[in-house]
């Protein structure tokens, strides 16, 4: 059996179509802005839109992973026991802090829907934009959760290269 990531993760794929789309979407509307002196309007819109949704997704990419940005050096001196308390205190945090982020996100689309808010540069609907942010923090708790068993039991994928 292998012990590979499956290729398909849902918030990979988000992160890359994420990307895409906004670099099609700038490209586009720098050609038109060249060509004939007007740009698109919804380019800013979308592309902040896209922007969260690439960072989140991303997140929740690089939590199932290990590969989050962190201070590694209490990690490679501590014994194995001690490490697997390091290992839930860092789950902790980040949980106490994606379920904050996750809750406060929940409650503010909900409030948009029912106020039924629109966007200021295109008149859609708030709610459409902000329900992606509890969404994806919970996705990104899953991943977290995920990764935390995996170092929990010992499996860890290999490390990523770091400059010295």
């Amino acid at each position: 059996m292998s012990t590979r990531p499956p290729k398909f993760r849902p918030e990979a794929w988000l992160a890359s179509l994420s990307l895409i789309a906004i670099c099609l979407i700038s490209l586009g509307n720098v050609i038109v802005r060249y060509a004939t002196d007007a740009s698109f309007a919804f380019t800013e819109e979308f592309s902040v839109f896209l922007l969260v949704l690439l960072t989140f997704s991303g997140a929740a990419v690089a939590a199932r992973h290990n590969q989050h940005i962190r201070i590694e050096l209490i990690e490679h001196h501590l014994p194995k026991p001690a490490l697997k308390v390091v290992y839930v205190l860092q789950w902790l945090a980040g949980i106490t802090v994606l379920g904050v982020t996750c809750w406060y996100g929940a409650k503010l689309a909900l409030e948009e829907y029912q106020w039924e808010s629109l966007s200021p540069g295109l008149g859609l609907p708030n709610w459409i934009y902000v329900v992606w942010l509890p969404v994806l923090s919970a996705a990104i708790m899953w991943r977290m959760t995920q990764n935390l068993i995996d170092r929990l039991r010992g499996k860890e994928l290999p490390e990523v290269i770091h400059e010295p």
